[in-house]
């Protein structure tokens, strides 16, 4: 079974591209999510995330999203330190998914696949893009928060052309009929591979 790994800047649409996918049958691991499920019921996770970023990670028994938020998006090295504990455990997480699959792909749909270093644990990537202005509206309409915000969250991914220079497929999504026949024709692609 091949992995594919799906990735795209902020505000690029990866989900709505997985969901194309999804509604052909393909099986999608949504890694932000599931890290989001981790960091609230894992107990190795929750510990070490209390050592790093001290009581206020949680609040109310659920990860304080918006506190966290606040200290990675501005310090690099907090950043680091989240991404070294998750990391590693959604990987484990998604092996064991990936062993009650039986189908010729998946898709783990994954923001920060070359930022992570993940790159080569996949048979081949999918980056998904948009311009810069579609993407920082988006964002600002699905989160409620400014420009600003969303050009700081930016500030922490990389550039569109390196993620496009060493993906396997690219999708420029800004029409969503234009969208779903790219999908259709990598899936058909990765099927017959």
């Amino acid at each position: 079974m091949k992995i594919i790994g799906l990735t795209g800047g902020i505000g690029s649409g990866k989900t709505t591209i997985a969901k194309m996918f999804e509604e052909l049958g393909v099986s999608v691991y949504y890694a932000d999510d599931e890290a989001r499920k981790l960091m609230n019921l894992n107990k190795k996770i929750h510990k070490e995330l209390v050592q790093v970023f001290g009581k206020e990670a949680f609040k109310d028994g659920e990860l304080n999203r918006a506190f966290i938020a606040n200290i990675i998006f501005n310090d690099k090295n907090k950043l680091n330190k989240i991404n070294a504990i998750v990391h590693p455990e959604v990987e484990r997480h998604f092996k064991k998914w990936v062993s009650y699959k039986s189908s010729k792909y998946v898709i783990q749909e994954n923001a920060l696949i070359f930022e992570s270093g993940a790159q080569d644990r996949f048979d081949k990537i999918i980056t998904i893009t948009a311009p810069i202005d579609v993407r920082i509206n988006r964002v600002k309409n699905r989160d409620g928060v400014s420009k600003e915000k969303v050009l700081e969250r930016m500030h922490n991914q990389l550039d569109d052309s390196y993620k496009i220079k060493n993906s396997f497929f690219s999708i420029n999504n800004i029409d969503l009929e234009a969208s779903r026949r790219e999908v259709n024709r990598i899936n058909e692609s990765l099927i017959k591979s």
